[in-house]
């Protein structure tokens, strides 16, 4: 098994994270997406992982907010690997990671919207009281999840306020 190095990407990697999603998503035009979220807001941690020295996988945590409370929740998106490195763990690996620093980073909730057989391994679960911020067709009800990182008080209820890259209503339909 290849070891793996896992750490924030610098400016330089851009376009190399560009052609991964490129690779692993060739049906899904995910690179305006993650070119804004790694240009434009702020506070958006973007890890990368290599394989042998090699980029092997890369992954955004968006903050956010919800309803009128700022700064309390993350999204978690886009995911990649790259094609010859899936199944190797780097995902996952890359998913741990992040929700250990969004826990150390004091955000209560993160949430996701994929696949709910993946994303159960690391403690997502349906969400219900967090609202995507556009409305998801019927089948993809369960795939709209969160985790909760630290126990407390409840959280407030409402719709994920998201920052502009997200706010295209294409990134949350078939």
């Amino acid at each position: 098994m290849a070891e793996i190095d896992i750490r924030e990407s610098v400016i330089g990697e851009v376009e190399a994270i560009l052609s991964l999603y490129s690779a692993a998503f060739p049906e899904e035009d995910l690179v305006p997406l993650v070119r804004r979220l790694l240009s434009e807001p702020p506070g958006v941690l973007s890890l990368v992982a290599f394989a042998d020295g090699v980029l092997a996988g890369q992954g955004c945590f968006t903050p956010c907010g919800i309803g009128g409370a700022r700064d309390t929740a993350a999204l978690l998106g886009p995911l990649a690997v790259a094609p010859a490195r899936q199944g190797m763990g780097i995902g996952s690996a890359l998913v741990r990671c992040g929700l250990e620093r969004m826990k150390r980073a004091g955000v209560a909730l993160v949430c996701v919207l994929g696949d709910p057989a993946y994303y159960g391994r690391f403690g997502f679960g349906p969400e219900t009281n967090v609202v995507p911020p556009y409305p998801l067709p019927e089948e993809w009800r369960d795939a709209w999840q969160s985790v909760r990182l630290e126990a407390g008080p409840s959280l407030p209820t409402g719709a994920l306020a998201v920052p502009s890259p997200w706010r295209d209503p294409a990134l949350w339909a078939p």
